[in-house]
């Protein structure tokens, strides 16, 4: 039975960018010019989704995640990010024609972020230029993280919608739990950064392959 939904709400790194070529360089940037060891890209997937902070702390050897070492890593972090944010990131396939797909349907769309405020606006911007979004919004400093669902909700408040109007696609746990405690339906997507198995474990409405799938479902 296809889903009724008036409002969709996207996660961004791993779910409508893959940002984590841009994510891993920079953070590795950041600890070599602070005198720690770096990572190979591919780590870098189970240590991003739950913000900047938690992404430093992942990344740091155990024994150094204090909070001057974390603060130390963004200081350097942000302004190499700021400006290598768009060296490698790039859409998943299929996603702009899902998101224009969406909008001509008139359903609402929105992202969601962990990511901070101000790069995700302006990767949104960079690379849906021609969307519509009714709301784009990041982690800003003093809110709470996913999976607290104050975003969505903060989201939902904007377009004046019900729970049950509501569809959040994600590609991690972190994005799953993040709908639960909104009251929402959960789409899970498989190109993301995190095994189906992560997904799969905390129920879904759905896992899809592909952003064509997520256009069936509605």
């Amino acid at each position: 039975m296809a889903l009724t939904k008036r409002l969709v709400i996207f996660d961004l790194d791993g779910t409508l960018l893959n940002t984590i070529g841009d994510l891993a360089a920079s953070v590795n940037h950041a600890l070599t010019a602070c005198g720690f060891p770096t990572h190979p890209q591919e780590a870098y997937r189970f240590m991003v989704g739950s913000g900047i902070m938690k992404l430093f702390e992942r990344a740091l050897p155990e024994g150094e995640r204090t909070p001057e070492n974390i603060g130390l890593i963004r200081s350097h972090f942000i302004p190499y990010y700021e400006h290598h944010k768009a060296d490698l990131t790039a859409p998943y396939d299929g996603v702009e024609s899902l998101l224009a797909t969406l909008r001509s349907r008139g359903v609402a769309v929105a992202v969601a972020s962990n990511k901070y405020h101000a790069a995700t606006q302006e990767l949104v911007a960079h690379y849906f230029p021609n969307i519509d979004f009714c709301a784009v919004c990041g982690h800003r400093e003093g809110a709470a993280v996913k999976p607290s669902p104050e975003i969505v909700w903060e989201i939902m408040r904007r377009v004046s919608v019900e729970p049950h109007e509501v569809l959040y696609v994600g590609d991690s746990d972190v994005d799953m739990l993040t709908a639960a405690n909104a009251g929402v339906d959960a789409v899970g997507v498989s190109w993301g950064f995190r095994p189906r198995e992560e997904l799969a474990a905390l129920a879904p409405r759905a896992i899809v392959d592909s952003a064509e799938e997520i256009l069936g479902l509605l």
